[in-house]
């Protein structure tokens, strides 16, 4: 009773704490503590996916929309659960100045309340900007609320999950063939979704060669868990654990408990984090001494560090090395996940074959009398060529030459501008840089063949 008590309390936190963030536009047609080096995993298996069944027919893309130059969303169609799931991905900081080169990536999976217009990651961290400079596509899967990211039993609220089999078998040759993803993957998420990657990992042995897990409960058969799990599910959103796995006695719980699939993560490199319900940095003090304002999430993350700690014990015992990171203090809030996002990079990085990996570029005189530090920030990439001239990537954005000169193109209207074809399109090269427009307070943006206008209602749009 005592689990069911304190999920009881605290599980809803993850849709209170969460910020509420603007719907995805509409397709066009001081750090707690520091961990440990990372322990040295063992070398992985062969990844051989056959948890769940291969789909008898392949997904398919059916709209794309840029956010930028180097986010953009698509929106895929499952035939397992016969609806279209929007997966966003980060490009890799390469993408553009090295096109023929191909790029590990890195699936972050969101919490229980998982919003089906946004992933939880970009509304609530800063996972755009920390993985500009990386060499890596992060992969944003949209939606999933309550889902665990498995496949249910039965449908339910009118949505029929069948998350693994998108995550195992229909998104990969996707993301492997049109986004220039190499077969070197790696996984993570919070709270939920640390759960399901540990899950995910371990139900497919060496499809991942990095699992991560954020405040995950990390059993789901221990004595009050599938009750708690229910409870759970039932505050968020209403959805019943009965047509995820079956009641408790049905062997589909221990076939998806962490815990109990321990022994399939040996070579996988693991990380495993969470607090102790303390107030911490990112906490309010209540007027009760160590505790924080966030009652749910006291609750929640003391249920994390016990299903970690004895998932932790479990990986010691049967001699797989691991990264267990317990931090002093903390509750189940999204700035202790944006921290172990930032924590586990290096070694994630070293399971991707990134450890050596480095920006290094300089910026020529022309270009930096365009860019500017404070306005660019840092370049990513050395200058390259595309049709017609030259570009450099930089955090804020790129420098494309045109026919009068080197202009900056960026953010919603770059978005626009790849989505357009890019310097070999249809728009051809930047003949200025944004401009002030309407009376919205909009931009607008010339180019050889058209210009594309931006205002906060309509975004961006191109006039020929």
């Amino acid at each position: 009773m005592v689990v069911v008590v304190l999920v009881a309390l605290g599980w809803a936190v993850i849709g209170q704490q969460a910020a509420v963030g603007a719907p995805a536009p509409a397709p066009a047609p001081a750090s707690p503590s520091a961990p440990p080096s990372p322990a040295p995993a063992t070398p992985a298996p062969a990844a051989t996916p056959a948890a769940s069944p291969a789909p008898t027919q392949p997904a398919r893309v059916t709209k794309v929309f840029w956010y930028t130059d180097r986010r953009v969303a698509l929106w895929v169609f499952s035939p397992s659960m016969n609806t279209e799931i929007q997966v966003q991905i980060l490009l890799a900081r390469d993408w553009w100045a090295n096109p023929t080169a191909r790029f590990p990536q890195l699936t972050m999976l969101d919490g229980l309340r998982a919003q089906d217009d946004q992933s939880g990651w970009v509304i609530n961290t800063d996972v755009v900007d920390f993985y500009k400079d990386k060499n890596v596509n992060v992969i944003l899967p949209v939606g999933g609320e309550s889902s665990f990211y498995t496949d249910w039993k039965e449908a339910d609220k009118g949505k029929n999950y069948k998350w693994e089999t998108f995550l195992i078998h229909e998104l990969p040759p996707i993301i492997e063939g049109d986004w220039r993803s190499t077969d070197v993957r790696g996984i993570e998420g919070l709270s939920m979704g640390g759960s399901a990657a540990m899950m995910l990992a371990a139900r497919n042995p060496g499809y991942y060669k990095f699992a991560a897990s954020f405040s995950g409960i990390l059993q789901l058969t221990s004595y009050g868990m599938p009750q708690a799990i229910q409870f759970a599910l039932r505050d968020g959103g209403g959805y019943d654990a009965m047509k995820m796995f079956g009641p408790p006695s049905d062997p589909e719980w221990k076939a998806h408990d962490p815990y109990l699939l321990a022994d399939k993560l040996r070579g996988t490199s693991l990380y495993i984090s969470s607090g102790n319900g303390m107030v911490g940095p990112y906490d309010k003090p209540s007027d009760i001494p160590l505790l924080a304002t966030n009652y749910s999430g006291v609750g929640l993350e003391l249920l994390s560090r016990v299903t970690s700690q004895q998932f932790a014990i479990k990986l010691n015992r049967l001699g797989i090395p691991g990264q267990a990171v317990y931090r002093a203090s903390g509750t189940h809030t999204w700035p202790y996940w944006e921290f172990e996002m930032h924590q586990a990079w290096p070694q994630a990085a070293a399971a991707l074959g990134l450890s050596g990996d480095k920006v290094a570029c300089g910026v020529s005189p022309a270009f930096a009398k365009v860019a500017g530090p404070a306005r660019l920030g840092v370049c990513l990439t050395p200058e390259y060529g595309v049709p017609g001239g030259r570009a450099q990537d930089f955090a804020q954005g790129r420098i494309i030459t045109g026919p009068k000169g080197p202009q900056v193109v960026g953010g919603a209207i770059g978005g626009a501008y790849v989505g357009a074809g890019g310097p070999g399109g249809k728009l051809g090269l930047p003949t200025s840089g944004e401009m002030p427009w309407g009376r919205e307070g909009g931009k607008t943006q010339t180019f050889e063949h058209g210009r594309i206008n931006w205002s906060p209602t309509g975004g961006a749009q191109l006039a020929r």
